[in-house]
């Protein structure tokens, strides 16, 4: 069994993403890893090179500044990664997405279990959502709680929408849990990147006008609208290790229950007790 690891990536050190310690978690459980770098405006490029693996292929591209609805253009930079891919599997991380290393061989025994299986053609991965520091997970229905990360390759599977998931001849892909987890840091940035990244990312999905009007010309970014999070009790991935110990800004929360809509308080409260998640979207369909 062959697997390739596939990404991308874009000013990773502008907008602080921590996209050498995803590749970094892909190598030890990838025969190969295609990375595509978008032309950037900082030393991103550089850095993927200065890892310096044997496994690593570098895919040198120019992102399309015209593409500016529902985010098409991350599905199109995710495909020219996912096209060079070869193997049996593939597995997918965005340049904010993590493994941990207590997970590969779960991933690895899931991959040879579903390989004789031709009706799978994914495996689900749970998230772990962190938000403002390393310390807290969302906890509500603002967060989708599981996505495909690894697919089967040689399909015609292509990523779909805003890259969030992948799709084959336009339906949603049949799928089992990895029982696996991503670790996901795209919310955990200094407060003034993190605003900096929301203003220029919604670019992606909207017009001027569009993010003039809703996003907050500020200089840092509100971290008090996160919705409901909970204290992470389990460990981050070694590669994280040093980012969790040089964090230099601070984050709190406390739970307000007050500011949130009737409706949101009481679809958590059912899914809390309950587990359930009414009207919980799903780009697969699990068999």
């Amino acid at each position: 069994m062959t697997v390739c690891g596939f990404t991308f990536v874009r000013n990773g050190l502008k907008f602080d993403y921590p996209f050498l310690e995803s590749i970094r978690s892909l190598l030890p459980i990838c025969d190969r890893v295609i990375v595509a770098v978008g032309k950037s405006s900082d030393d991103t490029l550089k850095h993927v090179r200065s890892l310096n693996d044997s496994k690593i292929q570098i895919l040198e591209t120019v992102w399309d500044e015209s593409i500016r609805t529902g985010g098409s253009v991350l599905a199109q930079q995710t495909n020219i990664a996912l096209n060079v891919a070869a193997g049996d599997w593939g597995i997918y991380l965005q340049a904010d997405e993590v493994l941990h290393e207590s997970d590969y061989s779960i991933i690895r025994q899931s991959l040879e279990r579903e390989t004789e299986d031709g009706r799978v053609e994914g495996l689900l991965f749970s998230y772990n959502h962190f938000f403002g520091g390393y310390r807290y997970v969302g906890h509500s229905r603002r967060w989708y709680r599981r996505e495909v990360r690894a697919i089967r390759l040689g399909l015609g599977i292509s990523s779909w929408g805003d890259a969030q998931g992948f799709r084959r001849n336009g339906r949603k892909l049949h799928v089992r849990p990895s029982g696996a987890s991503i670790y996901h840091y795209g919310w955990v940035k200094p407060p003034t990147v993190q605003q900096q990244k929301q203003q220029t990312f919604n670019k992606l999905w909207h017009d001027d006008d569009w993010v003039k009007m809703h996003v907050p010309q500020a200089a840092e970014f509100d971290y008090s609208k996160g919705g409901r999070l909970q204290i992470f009790s389990g460990s981050h991935p070694a590669v994280m290790q040093e980012r969790v110990r040089s964090q230099d800004w601070k984050f709190t929360y406390e739970e307000n229950k007050s500011g949130w809509p009737i409706r949101e308080q009481l679809l958590n409260g059912l899914e809390r007790f309950t587990g359930w998640r009414i009207g919980e979207y799903q780009n697969y369909e699990l068999i």
